[in-house]
């Protein structure tokens, strides 16, 4: 019986694809803006080509007053602000400054030179996640599409939803030999799969970790490693028989905004972790937005590499 080995034709393949893209958007766009903020922080900061070392005369919450001899003895006194807890008057401490224009200067913690670590760390960080989620996607792909090289063998199975937290994924619990739970990725064929029925499996359930199930020519590959417990959560079984409203049934969650619905619960907490990294790194908005909007991504790529099951 002919499979669909084409990467392109399995449901899964499609939808981790589309999220793994909406990362690296996500990543691409936050490192842009990284990108034009550390440049423009680096411009102001190569200005201050002086150094010197000063003496902090007056504190006003976040902003001090530096004092410092120029080369010509005359004393200047600028303000700075900074991004951090400003140390007492008396305190003596580098001064980095601009010769022409002495008022254009900076300490350690000053507002400019944390605006270039947090653009710094931005970038980098956003490169990070975008090479990670290329990689884990790209390793998941090659092994699936090697396990339908293997012998395949008879097995009965019957399919399970199991709801867990705010993740639901589908798994084939098979009935012949020693009991073993088999998450797969999900495939509106699951929707009209009778329980039980015999497929084809590649590989031995009893040994291997990760399998492909052949069922009425579609391939179902394996989310995750195969189990001998039985996987926790709120279980649903697939009837003997598909229901004569099967085929609304199937068209329904073929659809790929219903999948990203069914998704949509695992990125609620973004804009609390958004929150969190930004009371951190006392960025603003800024921060807040960016690290909600690259928490939501993931989330959404999460899923669809866990195999999530939108039925």
């Amino acid at each position: 019986m002919k499979t669909n080995l084409s990467p392109l034709r399995v449901r899964a393949f499609r939808h981790g694809l589309v999220t793994t893209v909406l990362v690296l958007l996500v990543c691409g766009t936050i490192g842009t803006m990284s990108l034009l903020s550390y440049n423009s922080a680096q411009s102001r900061m190569g200005s201050l080509s002086a150094r010197a070392v000063g003496e902090i005369t007056a504190v006003r919450d976040y902003v001090v007053d530096v004092r410092w001899p120029l080369p010509n003895g005359a004393q200047v006194t600028a303000s700075v602000e900074l991004a951090v807890t400003p140390p007492p008057a008396g305190t003596r401490s580098e001064v980095a400054y601009e010769p022409s224009n002495p008022q254009h200067a900076a300490i350690p913690g000053a507002v400019l030179l944390a605006e270039l670590d947090r653009a710094a760390s931005g970038m980098s960080f956003s490169a990070v996640i975008a090479l990670a989620s290329v990689a884990v996607f790209l390793a998941l792909v090659v092994r699936r599409l090697r396990l339908t090289n293997r012998p395949a063998r008879k097995v009965v199975v019957r399919r399970v939803r199991v709801q867990k937290g705010l993740i639901a994924r589908s798994w084939l619990e098979t009935e012949s030999g020693p009991q073993r739970w088999i998450p797969v990725y999900y495939d509106p064929v699951l929707v009209g799969m009778p329980s039980p029925v015999e497929v084809s499996v590649h590989g031995d359930p009893r040994t291997d970790r990760l399998l492909a199930v052949d069922y009425a020519g579609t391939v179902l590959y394996s989310s995750g490693a195969t189990v001998r417990t039985e996987p926790q959560g709120r279980r649903t079984d697939n009837p003997v028989r598909p229901g004569e409203d099967i085929e609304e049934r199937t068209a329904a969650s073929s659809s790929a905004l219903r999948q990203f619905r069914a998704d949509a619960a695992l990125i609620m907490p973004a804009p609390l972790v958004g929150l969190f990294w930004a009371y951190l790194d006392a960025g603003g908005f800024p921060v807040w937005l960016g690290a909600t909007l690259i928490t939501a991504a993931i989330a959404l790529w999460w899923a669809a590499v866990r195999g999530s099951d939108p039925s």
